[in-house]
């Protein structure tokens, strides 16, 4: 009985182990991806979306938007489409609707170590980075979820500070993993961290251009790509092309609001991403090359 019980407990370390790498690789490389699969970068898809009908009035308890009722897991919108723009001194409130998969899937972890475990909880532990005088409210008590479930949580609040504001998002997920056949599973709760979401906090004027967004035609482009929507009141600086994995392949300095263009000519088919520099942050879109 030692020896099996022996046995068993450096299975669960070598388990553990094996799940804080897989957990490690998933963050890492899901993080620079930019197609829905950005998002899974824990055992559960993270969004947000801005909804009069459900958001309550000052920061009150939010209620999961139905139209992803039926998603086995997801997140609206991803990272490019963002957060709303806020104006400073003015209250500003959104909601994020999110929801994790009941079990763990291949598109979560590539290795198949743990696909199939059940994700028995997930829980929103604090969301850093927001400008001063914002705060998050969630839907569930301590902002915990069963794996499966819908959730919703609100970011509410009034700044005096203008800024480009990073949101880091925390969270501890709990799977159930089975280590011996035959013994009952045991839970191994994870924290993890993942970034991407912004709120840029601005005047009324510099608002408006971020609320009018930037575009890009034409999308998919071959040879040549103009970027429109580039404004004197953005005090535009820098333009710039980044890969998938990040590194800039172009970039020009702007010295007007006329529309800009890159010839892509030399460049391989693929996603990438325009990136405008002004006054308030930095505006990202996407576009495909040919």
């Amino acid at each position: 009985m030692n020896l099996l019980f022996q046995g068993y407990i450096e299975n669960k370390q070598r388990i553990v182990l094996l799940i804080n790498i897989n957990f490690l690789h998933i963050f890492v490389t899901q993080i620079k991806k930019t197609t829905m699969k950005k998002l899974l970068l824990s055992f559960f898809a993270f969004g947000c979306i801005v909804s009069n009908v459900f958001a309550q009035p000052q920061g009150g308890t939010c209620t999961p938007d139905p139209l992803y009722a039926d998603s086995v897991y997801g997140a609206w919108p991803d990272t490019t489409t963002n957060f709303p723009p806020a104006e400073v001194n003015s209250y500003y409130e959104t909601v994020l609707n999110f929801k994790a998969p009941a079990t763990v899937t291949a598109d979560l972890d590539p290795s198949g170590n743990f696909v199939g475990s059940a994700i028995q909880s997930y829980q929103v532990t604090s969301v850093d980075g927001l400008p001063t005088g914002y705060l998050y409210s969630c839907n569930a008590a301590n902002c915990t979820y069963s794996g499966g479930t819908q959730g919703c949580a609100t970011v509410y609040g009034t700044t005096a500070t203008t800024g480009t504001y990073s949101i880091t998002i925390n969270l501890d997920v709990t799977v159930l993993v089975t280590l011996i056949p035959g013994f009952p599973p045991t839970p191994v709760t994870q924290t993890a961290s993942f970034a991407g979401y912004k709120i840029v906090v601005g005047t009324a004027g510099t608002i408006e251009q971020v609320i009018a967004p930037i575009t890009v035609s034409p999308n998919p482009a071959t040879n040549i790509l103009n970027i429109n929507g580039i404004s004197s009141s953005m005090k535009a600086s820098t333009i710039s092309i980044t890969n998938i994995e990040g590194k800039v392949v172009a970039s020009k300095s702007v010295s007007s609001s006329a529309a800009q263009s890159f010839d892509l000519s030399s460049m391989k088919a693929g996603i990438y991403f325009v990136n405008v520099y002004h006054a308030s942050g930095v505006e990202t879109v996407k576009f495909i090359k040919e």
